[in-house]
């Protein structure tokens, strides 16, 4: 299986601009026969919590359909980071998009004491994608919550994949935890940042992935757009 982490400077609360950019980046990794894309955290619109109730989509909105359509044409699993709405208020989202399958939402469940006041924690799921092997995810915070990587691990993930969006502190701080993520449960893990200014913040970089041993197979750099390619 052959997954794509891509690496994007997502445009400020600007979802139409970004859909382009994404389907942009889709489409170089259809050249490149991958099997799975994936974004980083509300790469749709940019981590932006202040902006985020205004943002949020509804799961149908209908500008996503160009992803769905891709996904159907050139077999390819998509997943676009976007604030969803929920009866109690706004989700941090992946949106999942399966070849010839109605599309579907994870929402992050392990929120950080700085979001609460913008976002509330996903409905139960579990994260788990049936792919050519079972993906999980996670969405940046989660990472760090032992009991969410466990969970992942009982319900049978091969690949564990986070979603996030960091500073390049907040990677040096979290990419130890993603390789004993890869250690403990013995499956390649890789993650998924942005570049570029979101929150008053600059994004990270450094999209990685690691082996079953922990190791770091590769990475990219802290400041370009790019792409990342992983066979597991």
């Amino acid at each position: 299986m052959k997954i794509c982490i891509a690496q994007t400077r997502p445009v400020k609360g600007d979802i139409e601009a970004n859909i382009v950019d994404h389907i942009n980046w889709i489409n170089q990794a259809v050249n490149q026969n991958a099997d799975f894309i994936i974004f980083s955290e509300l790469s749709l619109t940019g981590y932006e919590p202040e902006l985020a109730k205004e943002l949020a989509i509804e799961i149908g909105d209908t500008r996503l359909n160009g992803f769905q359509e891709i996904s159907d044409v050139k077999d390819i699993i998509i997943c676009v980071g976007v604030p969803t709405k929920a009866k109690n208020g706004t989700c941090i989202s992946l949106v999942i998009f399966q070849p010839n399958k109605e599309r579907s939402l994870y929402s992050k469940q392990y929120l950080h004491e700085d979001e609460l006041p913008y976002f509330v924690p996903g409905p139960p799921n579990s994260g788990i994608i049936e792919a050519k092997e079972r993906i999980a995810l996670a969405i940046c915070h989660e990472l760090t919550i032992s009991e969410h990587a466990e969970k992942a691990n009982k319900n049978g993930a091969k690949v564990y994949i986070a979603s996030v969006a960091k500073t390049v502190n907040g990677v040096a701080k979290n990419n130890p935890r993603l390789a004993q993520i890869a250690e403990q449960y013995h499956i390649p893990v890789l993650m998924c940042n942005c570049v570029g200014k979101f929150d008053g913040n600059i994004g990270g970089g450094q999209s990685a992935a690691w082996d079953k041993q922990g190791d770091l197979n590769e990475a990219l750099n802290k400041v370009s757009t790019g792409n990342l390619f992983s066979c597991i």
